[in-house]
């Protein structure tokens, strides 16, 4: 299969779960793909795999805290690959994500906010110049349902969660001119599920989903040609708890 044959992908946070499900597919798919990641290992590991199955990888180690790591990551991806055709925002730090608003201190909410929303616009921009090169950039961005659902005790991660969409949406009115789409996907995995206490039973499909199996195909949906006519929306692989928040 190579529905992204040729292209050039950086993924953020893609050293395990739903970003490393992706990198793999996407490099499955014919992509060469930037594994970026902050803990060494895991950027070595995944790169390991995708190359031991015949794929194109390139490490790169960053925090996407670090304004000046981004900018370092993405001048090493253009420097080895010569552009970037898709950006991968996926990665965060769930360091910090738990607080009831009453709770809520500013120095949570910052670092939700510097590891999500700010960090995105950084790589968003870093890499515009590339993406408009490219003549169909792609963007997607990781928002989460846990924001869209207000879920309890998780104010700072919801907050900036939500900041992630209102920036979708602006930056694919902006950028749609250069042909660039940028779409959003809120997803309900088992990589995050347990932690955020949300019984499976509460969507209809009764259960979390792979990041494999259920997360990553969508993002190739939105990466490949088949996703070129949809910017600007979230997209939620959840098993039907938007059902839920839909009211």
């Amino acid at each position: 299969m190579s529905r992204l044959n040729g292209k050039i992908a950086l993924v953020t946070g893609s050293g395990r779960g739903i970003g490393r499900a992706t990198a793999k597919l996407f490099a499955a798919e014919g992509a060469k793909v930037a594994v970026v990641s902050r803990t060494p290992a895991n950027v070595e590991n995944v790169v390991a795999d995708i190359r031991s199955a015949g794929g194109n990888a390139l490490g790169v180690v960053c925090d996407i805290g670090n304004a000046d790591q981004i900018k370092a990551a993405v001048d090493k991806v253009v420097a080895a690959y010569g552009g970037i055709d898709i950006l991968v925002n996926n990665a965060f730090d769930p360091s910090a994500p738990f607080s009831t608003v009453i709770d809520l201190s500013v120095e949570q909410l910052q670092r939700n906010f510097e590891t999500g929303p700010i960090a995105y616009l950084r790589t968003m921009q870093a890499c515009y110049p590339y993406l408009k090169a490219s003549g169909e950039g792609r963007v997607i961005n990781f928002g989460s349902m846990a924001a869209v659902m207000g879920l309890v005790g998780y104010a700072p991660y919801n907050m900036a969660k939500e900041a992630v969409r209102a920036l979708t949406r602006t930056a694919a009115r902006e950028w749609g001119p250069d042909k660039i789409t940028v779409n959003n996907v809120l997803p309900l995995a088992e990589t995050w599920g347990k932690e955020a206490n949300v019984p499976a039973p509460t969507n209809a499909l009764a259960r979390f989903g792979s990041p494999v199996e259920d997360i990553a195909p969508v993002v190739l949906f939105l990466a490949s040609k088949d996703g070129q006519f949809l910017t600007g929306y979230s997209l939620t692989p959840d098993g039907g708890s938007i059902i839920d928040s839909a009211r």
